[in-house]
């Protein structure tokens, strides 16, 4: 049963990630984007990575693709045909693929490191770390490591996200020039004396 969900995420992500490239509208290719996150997220549930599958519902679904859509949306990103000059786009794509597709063949073969050279089963044999393991929760395991030995990145993450954030609110203080805003402060600064007129008839 596991194994027929792993295929139908897989196949489903797989063809969400073609229609992001494939789409024209860029509102279209980001929610073709979100679909790609959940079926992620449900292959992750699979494997029993439970924290790492709501992880990246809440940051990547809630946060990143919202931000890419109020980008859009705030910049008036105007849609254009993108298979008009296609065809001059489509050997570097080529070489690209042959590289992913040689690397990934190399993982599966596990001829990326040599396993065999490094002598780890002479490691598993002298030091029982199956006896050693704590055995606890991912979301407890990933905490730990995180507010301990990673706790440097996780302050720096946090000041890039603070910086991003800051650049959102500067790209909404552009003011156009054909649109009426109301000043508040102007409308609050105002007396009576000089924005009513007496005149003597």
């Amino acid at each position: 049963m596991e194994l027929k969900f792993f295929y139908i995420f897989s196949i489903l992500a797989l063809l969400s990630a073609g229609c992001v490239i494939i789409a024209k509208n860029p509102i279209h290719s980001i929610l073709f984007l979100v679909f790609v996150f959940f079926f992620v997220s449900g292959l992750l549930i699979l494997l029993n990575v439970e924290f790492l599958a709501m992880l990246l519902i809440i940051v990547y679904v809630g946060a990143v693709a919202v931000l890419f859509l109020f980008v859009i949306m705030m910049l008036n990103v105007k849609i254009y045909s993108t298979y008009e000059n296609i065809s001059r786009y489509l050997p570097i794509g080529f070489v690209l693929s042959l590289v992913f597709l040689f690397e990934f063949y190399l993982i599966i073969k596990k001829d990326l490191i040599a396993y065999d050279l490094l002598g780890f089963d002479l490691l598993n044999n002298l030091v029982g770390w199956l006896g050693t393991i704590v055995f606890t929760s991912n979301t407890t395991a990933i905490g730990t490591i995180l507010y301990t030995y990673y706790s440097f990145y996780f302050i720096l993450c946090g000041y890039i996200l603070l910086i991003s954030m800051i650049g959102a609110i500067i790209l909404t203080l552009f003011r156009r020039g054909d649109l009426r805003r109301q000043e508040v402060y102007k409308q609050v600064k105002t007396n009576f004396r000089n924005s009513v007129n007496f005149s003597k008839r």
